[in-house]
């Protein structure tokens, strides 16, 4: 680039120990709906995390001795100070991420602000056990304390809302952090750590270190003084924190990936549910571990459904991100486009029909968006169940219909899968929902509806979709250890 053109770059910077530091070497981040570099993102390694890493534990013995009412204050500051600047985190969000405008205004920034206020609450009503033993004279009460320096790996998906829902509870319970983002997505992350100070987080509390998994990403889980590990993702990049963390035997929480069923029954309320599943199925591009990839009909209202299904996908706009009319905003990057376009390639050539979408209507883009990495929202259908687009995360606009007879076979071919993380049920039958739910290998089952979520509650997968589980109570056992004390009398 000319020096012109590389003024105009945003360059970011690690936040380390309360500062920004610069880094001797940066990747580029594209701006996925022009396909051009806007902004140069630190190559961190050992050194800069091993910076982190000492920060962060430096600052660990006053922020873990302060109160819980302490903690909450600063949370709930910072909460105001990003809902104060919400349009800027959500343009960042959109620019940086490639969805749409509407979504980061109404899905991620508000998110962002619920995770700091959910948590500042929540830590304020956990209380811990006392049990007695009269025989023996004694009696036993539990303590909890913070663990020390967390690791936090976020993916490039839902930038912000998914790190701070793991920096929430992590600082909340008085630990510290190292986080690393995606290298793809770094931007709103960056722009957070300009408000820490302001809302009254001591320096080295919260560290954030930017670069990519091979190097920055390998370093904090190799790190002898980060205990635990909180990472959401691939599949295959847990396993390889898995092996690496092993010797050092780290908590970890692995958020994975997802290959979600909806069953969708005869009397199931077409009206409700087919926007639902237009939406389950392309929110976001389909960049959502819990999108629905999978739809099951059963055979008497099959031909309806995929009608009516296609009709309503095919009216999905796709375009300029920044557009509020606009549904489906661009694809991460190139390499990501290629490797979901690959899959609608694959099920063309095992004899699957493409009823919209990629390769079968005309994408009409935007002058300024022509080089961006965009794709229409595509419905397969007659695809076998052994098909690597029905056994394998796409994780784009991409979703495979096929029909089904009965419950019984429903259930075994929705459970025929490697994942286990989301499903959704549709049925007007009250104890055939109930029964499905509880058949179906799923961390979470929603019925007649998607995505409604309560931050009390348990998340997280089965199988390969993850281990353990983020939430008020689950979060607060992860980023605590417990203790239990006994007093003889």
């Amino acid at each position: 680039p000319t020096m012109a053109h590389s003024k105009a770059l945003l360059v970011l910077e690690n936040f380390i120990g309360g500062k920004f530091v610069p880094c001797s070497s940066y990747i580029d981040s594209y701006n996925p709906s022009t396909g051009d570099v806007y902004c140069r993102v630190p190559d961190s390694g050992k050194e800069e995390v091993e910076a982190a890493v000492k920060a962060a534990k430096d600052a660990f013995p006053i922020w873990s001795s302060r109160s819980p009412l302490e903690r909450s204050q600063i949370l709930n500051k910072l909460a105001d100070l990003i809902e104060h600047d919400l349009e800027a985190f959500a343009q960042a969000e959109s620019k940086d991420q490639g969805k749409t405008i509407t979504f980061a205004r109404t899905v991620d920034i508000p998110r962002t602000v619920h995770n700091f206020r959910f948590f500042a609450s929540s830590i304020l009503h956990h209380v811990t056990e006392c049990t007695e033993m009269p025989t023996v004279g004694c009696v036993h009460y539990t303590s909890r304390a913070p663990v020390g320096v967390a690791g936090l790996i976020s993916p490039w998906n839902l930038p912000l809302y998914l790190l701070t829902w793991k920096i929430a509870p992590a600082i909340v319970c008085g630990n510290t952090v190292v986080a690393k983002p995606s290298e793809m997505t770094s931007v709103t992350a960056w722009m957070m750590c300009k408000l820490l100070e302001k809302a009254g987080v001591p320096p080295g509390v919260v560290n954030v270190v930017f670069g990519t998994g091979a190097k920055a990403g390998e370093a904090l889980v190799c790190h002898p003084d980060v205990p635990l590990i909180s990472f959401t993702g691939s599949t295959l990049t847990a396993q390889r924190i898995t092996e690496k963390s092993a010797p050092h035997c780290k908590r970890l929480s692995l958020e994975l990936g997802g290959k979600n069923p909806a069953i969708i029954f005869d009397d199931a309320d077409l009206s409700q549910c087919i926007p639902a599943t237009v939406r389950s199925s392309f929110a976001n591009q389909g960049e959502i571990c819990l999108c629905t990839s999978r739809i099951f009909v059963q055979k008497g209202v099959y031909s309806e459904f995929l009608k009516r299904f296609v009709a309503e996908a095919k009216k999905w706009k796709t375009g300029n991100p920044s557009d509020p009319t606009v549904d489906v905003g661009a694809l991460i990057s190139k390499e990501h486009l290629e490797k979901v376009k690959n899959y609608v390639k694959k099920a063309q050539a095992e004899g699957a029909r493409v009823l919209c979408g990629e390769g079968v209507d005309p994408l009409a883009l935007p002058p300024g968006n022509q080089k961006g990495y965009f794709m229409l929202p595509t419905v397969i259908a007659e695809v076998k169940d052994d098909s690597c687009c029905m056994q394998e995360e796409i994780f784009g606009p991409v979703t495979c219909v096929v029909a089904f007879d009965t419950e019984e076979e429903v259930i075994k071919r929705a459970n025929g899968v490697k994942y286990g993380l989301a499903a959704t049920v549709w049925s007007g039958n009250v104890g055939r929902v109930h029964r499905v739910a509880h058949r179906l290998q799923s961390g979470l089952v929603w019925t007649n509806c998607w995505l409604v979520r309560d931050l009390n509650l348990p998340f997280g997968g089965m199988k390969a979709s993850g281990i353990g589980r983020e939430g008020a109570k689950d979060s607060y056992e992860f980023f605590t250890e417990v203790k239990t004390i006994t007093i003889k009398h």
